[in-house]
């Protein structure tokens, strides 16, 4: 991995989906001297109990900057509202252009089987818009664009079916950083439904990591047949 630069590109549905279940990860690799982007479809502005839907975007998209700045990633949005997120061409196509600019060769999204319509919904924009930026046949302004790996992110609210098959080692740097991180999400310290997001997902570090004989670690699931080898012997 250190021998070559890689970018990680994290497709949430809301600001703040992949920044929680991914965000260590990509902590990591950036420490590593990799790159990341976070694609938000929307800021996820509809989740507060006191401030308008406008005024709560605001916040999330400058929650979102700062907890890029804090990871050494890039964060860019689609103008989609929450719970409003649909699945059809024009937004597969978007988020195909952007896989096209930013030539990432790891994505990171949701698993299918959520409790929240964004969720799943953004699992099908990006099964397809990731097939779609590798088809070179399909012509958009920018040339075809293979990312070689897909992962879905251990989210509590996409957990039907979740199988994780991927265990990723958090170092004690990209962990700080992460908690850190979380912490300028308001939502994620509990200021708006109490949901206590940031004790959850620290605590499903060590859930995830010591069947793996990891201090720490974050698990991913990944298509059927992506762990599928042809081999000789053994590795």
């Amino acid at each position: 991995m250190a021998d070559k630069q890689h970018h990680i590109l994290a497709i949430g549905g809301h600001a703040g989906d992949l920044d929680l279940t991914a965000g260590a990860v990509i902590a990591k690799y950036t420490q590593a001297g990799h790159k990341a982007t976070f694609l938000h479809l929307t800021p996820g502005e509809k989740g507060h109990p006191r401030l308008s839907p406008e005024d709560y975007a605001k916040q999330k998209i400058e929650e979102a900057h700062k907890f890029a700045d804090i990871v050494g990633a890039d964060v860019r949005f689609l103008a989609y509202k929450d719970a409003e997120l649909p699945v059809n061409d024009e937004v597969k196509y978007q988020v195909c252009d952007v896989i096209r600019e930013v030539k990432p060769d790891i994505i990171i999204t949701h698993w299918k089987g959520s409790i929240h319509k964004d969720h799943e919904n953004t699992h099908w924009i990006v099964q397809d818009a990731h097939f779609y930026a590798g088809l070179k046949t399909i012509e958009r302004e920018l040339p075809a664009h293979y990312a070689r790996h897909l992962y879905y992110a251990d989210n509590w609210e996409d957990p039907y079916d979740f199988n994780p098959e991927v265990f990723m080692d958090i170092p004690e740097d990209a962990y700080e950083t992460w908690v850190k991180a979380m912490n300028v999400y308001a939502y994620a310290r509990g200021e708006t439904y109490g949901f206590p997001f940031i004790e959850y997902y620290k605590a499903l570090t060590i859930v995830r990591g010591a069947p793996a004989g990891f201090k720490r670690a974050q698990a991913f699931a990944v298509p059927r047949g992506a762990l599928s080898k042809r081999l000789q012997f053994f590795d």
